[in-house]
């Protein structure tokens, strides 16, 4: 099972008020039924969408509605369930054409419901266990798109659209937002399922750049380090060790003695083992006379 269909089944598990079931069916309708001039036909592959779908249909108008299972052998074995509607076809039109212009002047519920019927026909959630985090909705026409997006924004999501091959996706990345949008789903479990896993890719993201900015530290230590012996090997072999004072000489003796420390480490050690106590900024201070010394005499 999908992550998709996991979020589908448990938001088909209940039945909404009167009002929101309303907005849920006729979203689904405008983006799924086909229409004729005296049918209005869906086809639907998920069994707990086409059960719910029967049942906001009947709850909603009260009508008779045919239902046909179809069985699909090409590649794999699936059922196609296909309702028909032969009833109140001029209503339910004009009850789409009045929500699908309005929805944006709707409150937030509304506009959430609305959400929640183009989610269960067109939309898809990848599970984040497995994939980047995604969630998109697949329409025919850009008329839609622009319908879903609008929403989405007035909501507070950052959510755009592309053209695709067949039809164009609204979508959204932004791991934070797909979550909110999950919990407007109602779909509680999926959202905890959906949440336990983005913190621990989050916890262990942090690790990793901890892990890499720990590791960068150390190879810039070493070669400062390096750097440094060079220097004070340079020194050492241009007799110009005399120059310096006490203090530089007590760096370079204890750097010389601990070759692999950093320069905090080294500062510690001088404090700890001398009466003379330093920071780690004295001992780069010094390392920097040091180099300032070495580049004037090899520039002489």
């Amino acid at each position: 099972m999908t992550f998709t269909t996991r979020i589908k089944e448990e938001i088909t598990s209940f039945i909404p008020n009167v009002i929101d079931a309303r907005v849920e069916l006729l979203s689904y309708l405008n983006f799924a039924a086909s229409f004729e001039e005296n049918k209005i036909t869906l086809y639907i592959e998920n069994g707990a969408v086409a059960r719910y779908i029967f049942k906001l249909i009947k709850m909603t108008y009260n009508i008779n509605i045919n239902l046909t299972i179809r069985t699909q052998k090409k590649f794999k074995i699936k059922k196609i369930f296909i309702l028909s509607i032969n009833e109140k076809i001029e209503s339910i039109k004009n009850e789409i054409r009045e929500l699908t212009n309005d929805i944006i002047n709707c409150s937030n519920e509304e506009m959430s419901s609305f959400l929640k019927g183009a989610f269960l026909c067109a939309g898809s959630i990848n599970d984040p266990s497995k994939s980047k985090y995604h969630l998109e909705f697949l329409v025919n026409d850009l008329e839609n798109a622009d319908l879903i997006n609008n929403i989405l924004l007035l909501l507070k999501f950052n959510s755009k659209i592309i053209r695709r091959d067949k039809g164009y996706m609204v979508y959204i990345k932004i791991s934070e937002e797909i979550s909110d949008f999950i919990k407007i789903l109602g779909a509680t479990n999926s959202l905890f399922y959906y949440e336990d896993i983005r913190i621990y890719r989050d916890h262990k993201n942090m690790v990793n750049r901890l892990n890499n900015c720990e590791q960068a530290n150390i190879e810039k230590s070493m070669k400062t380090s390096v750097e440094q012996l060079k220097n004070i090997k340079y020194l050492k072999e241009h007799d110009l060790i005399d120059l310096l004072d006490d203090k530089l000489k007590l760096v370079i003796n204890y750097k010389e003695k601990y070759p692999d420390t950093t320069m905090n480490e080294l500062a510690t050690i001088i404090s700890m083992e001398t009466d003379i106590t330093l920071s780690k900024s004295c001992i780069n201070h010094y390392f920097r006379k040091i180099k300032d010394l070495v580049n004037k005499d090899k520039n002489r």
